[in-house]
């Protein structure tokens, strides 16, 4: 996702609801974690910011934004670290979250010795940036219940100069955040929905994890935004099919559900008859989300009825009129990403039949299947993005 951002001219009520109501159309928690952050960014004309969400009483890395290292392609694999804070008064962040309060540094190697917590320069070191000016706020809903911290580090000036946050910044950025507190922690829990209906599936089929479901919405998402990009889509174009897609693709086998245990829980290969039966999860599936007007159920319903198809024409399931199934641009595109995305990560996971294949094994078969299974252009980008593959698949093990 890419980064950059405007400075917005006007800071008020009125410039912060239009972009709450922005938020607001947006459905993915991501999509709307790198909305938010863009736009408390340019609200403070901040170089960089990343936020952390409450998860377990700690708080996790969630979204980072950083124009001077990243650009405008965004973090890249740097998105999907693994990085746990405690709530205490050890860090910036986790002062924050622990008092609730906007915590503002005019310069971080100079905290002085009256504040309780220490400014961590790892990554300044590492990355060779150096951090000076940071605010630090905790995402409050309405109800006071703590959502999670963004924290927004160099704010500049109109050379482009660092300096420190404005009393503009420091009066409408936490008002802003508050907002945004309410979409996210309504978009966590959208989230939540889902991953509870992959949970019921999970106890009918042992290999539809949650796991799984993120690391294929994850990666159908970024392969998505590298083809999109390659193609010089448009941004909000992009920005809204990726929105879609991220939820749909945790759909995309729901209609196992169907399907009974035996052949589900089976510990080896299936027989041809069962695996007749096994591709009725795609017809079931795609009735959870027929005869619907709404963008992200059609997506959905495109999603998990074809996302067996094969470019070549050679998948299934066969449409009831002609007994043909779909080939090549046929095919939907979100299937299509999908498709990629879902064996890519079966075939990187134990099953109860096999032990995971070797990333290079995988990678051959992929690169042996493009123009076959999969959509050429896909695979393409896909390996333009091996190193962000690697992080998401480490951020959501197993």
């Amino acid at each position: 996702m890419t980064s950059q951002y405007e400075p917005h001219e006007e800071m008020n009520l009125d410039s912060i609801l239009d972009i709450i109501h922005g938020l607001n159309k947006l459905k993915d928690v991501d999509m709307i974690l790198d909305r938010t952050l863009l736009e408390a960014r340019a609200l403070a004309k901040a170089d960089a910011g990343s936020i952390f969400l409450l998860k377990k009483n700690k708080l996790s890395f969630s979204h980072v934004q950083n124009d001077t290292l990243y650009g405008e392609r965004g973090a890249g694999a740097a998105q999907y670290s693994n990085l746990t804070l405690p709530i205490s008064s050890d860090t910036i962040v986790g002062h924050s979250a622990l008092t609730r309060e906007v915590v503002v540094i005019d310069d971080a190697y100079n905290l002085g010795s009256d504040v309780p917590f220490k400014f961590d320069s790892s990554f300044d070191e590492e990355h060779n940036y150096r951090s000076i000016s940071i605010i630090t706020i905790p995402l409050l809903t309405s109800s006071d219940t703590l959502v999670g911290v963004v924290q927004l580090i160099n704010a500049k000036d109109d050379n482009g100069e660092t300096t420190v946050f404005s009393e503009q910044s420091k009066k409408f950025v936490p008002l802003f955040a508050n907002n945004a507190a309410e979409v996210i922690e309504r978009s966590m829990l959208n989230r939540k929905i889902i991953l509870r209906m992959v949970k019921m599936a999970e106890l009918h089929d042992p290999k539809e994890t949650g796991a799984h479901v993120m690391r294929v919405s994850t990666f159908s998402a970024e392969i998505y935004q590298r083809w999109a990009e390659n193609r010089n889509l448009p941004p909000n174009e992009i920005k809204h099919f990726r929105d879609l897609l991220s939820l749909a693709a945790m759909t995309h086998d729901s209609g196992k559900v169907g399907i009974s245990d035996n052949i589900l829980k089976k510990p080896a290969r299936l027989t041809p008859d069962e695996f007749d039966v096994m591709k009725q999860h795609s017809r079931f599936g795609a009735q959870l989300f027929s005869n619907s007007s709404n963008e992200m159920d059609q997506m959905s319903y495109e999603v998990t009825l074809h996302h067996h198809q094969k470019w070549n024409g050679t998948g299934y399931p066969s449409r009831a009129e002609d007994g043909e199934t779909l080939a090549g641009e046929d095919i939907p595109l979100a299937a299509r990403v999908v498709a990629l995305a879902d064996v890519f990560d079966a075939l990187s996971s134990r099953r109860c039949y096999k032990e995971p294949w070797e990333e290079e094994k995988v990678f051959e078969l992929i690169r042996r299947e493009s123009g076959e299974h999969f959509d050429p252009e896909l695979v393409q980008a896909f390996f333009e993005i091996t190193d962000i593959i690697r992080a998401i698949q480490q951020k959501y093990k197993s």
